[in-house]
């Protein structure tokens, strides 16, 4: 793997937003920060994720930004509470990006577990549940020695590849992009004849079409 193509600037918030089925206001945040008021006045929340620089954000970043999504989901944890367990856990590795090196996922999970833990004084059930779903959505990732490199939003099927297609959503094994199948499909042609043009499976390309469907309506 490159080095440099994981971290060049690639993609847009929107597209990221739009890979990964979420909405781009929250991305923004995670990556931008905000300002917010109180009582004490007015206030910026400095960003969870550092980009490489400009307005676009890279492979890296959008792995953290999908594992900060399931992170998010699973029990609504505060963003100031996720902040100091990332501080924690780049403390640990001495990373700037802990979310996407392998070692987050060898022992990153337990660590990032125990910090919150640690903040947020969750039940054992609780911790297991955070261990679960941080496992569950690394099987989604494919890493190096190092770092991730390979994301899968539909596994074995669909995959996000920094050195493929400048990174853009493709159907496994092809590098055909689900933005020129669907283009196809919404131009009346049948799925039969899309997986002849493009030499997928019939199944890859349903996936790819479904893949876009959810993206719409995310």
């Amino acid at each position: 793997m490159n080095d440099s193509l994981n971290h060049f600037p690639a993609y847009t918030i929107t597209e990221v937003a739009r890979f990964l089925g979420i909405p781009p206001a929250t991305v923004r945040t995670w990556v931008r920060g905000r300002k917010y008021s109180n009582i004490d006045g007015e206030h910026f929340s400095e960003p969870l994720i550092l980009g490489p620089g400009g307005s676009l954000l890279s492979f890296t970043n959008l792995i953290e930004v999908h594992v900060l999504r399931v992170i998010r989901r699973v029990h609504g944890v505060r963003l100031d509470k996720v902040r100091t367990a990332l501080d924690y856990l780049e403390k640990e590795f001495g990373v700037s990006h802990p979310l996407a090196t392998v070692k987050f996922r060898t022992d990153g999970v337990d660590l990032f577990v125990e910090s919150l833990n640690q903040l947020l004084n969750v039940s054992r059930s609780g911790q297991l549940a955070m261990r679960s779903a941080l496992e569950g959505l690394l099987t989604q990732v494919e890493y190096n020695a190092q770092e991730a490199i390979r994301f899968y939003p539909v596994i074995k099927s669909i995959v996000i590849d920094p050195t493929i297609s400048f990174g853009k959503p493709v159907v496994v094994g092809t590098g055909v992009p689900t933005s020129s199948i669907v283009s196809l499909y919404n131009a009346g042609d049948e799925i039969e004849d899309i997986a002849d043009e493009f030499s997928c499976g019939i199944e890859q390309v349903k996936a790819a079409i479904h893949y876009e469907a959810e993206l719409l309506v995310a």
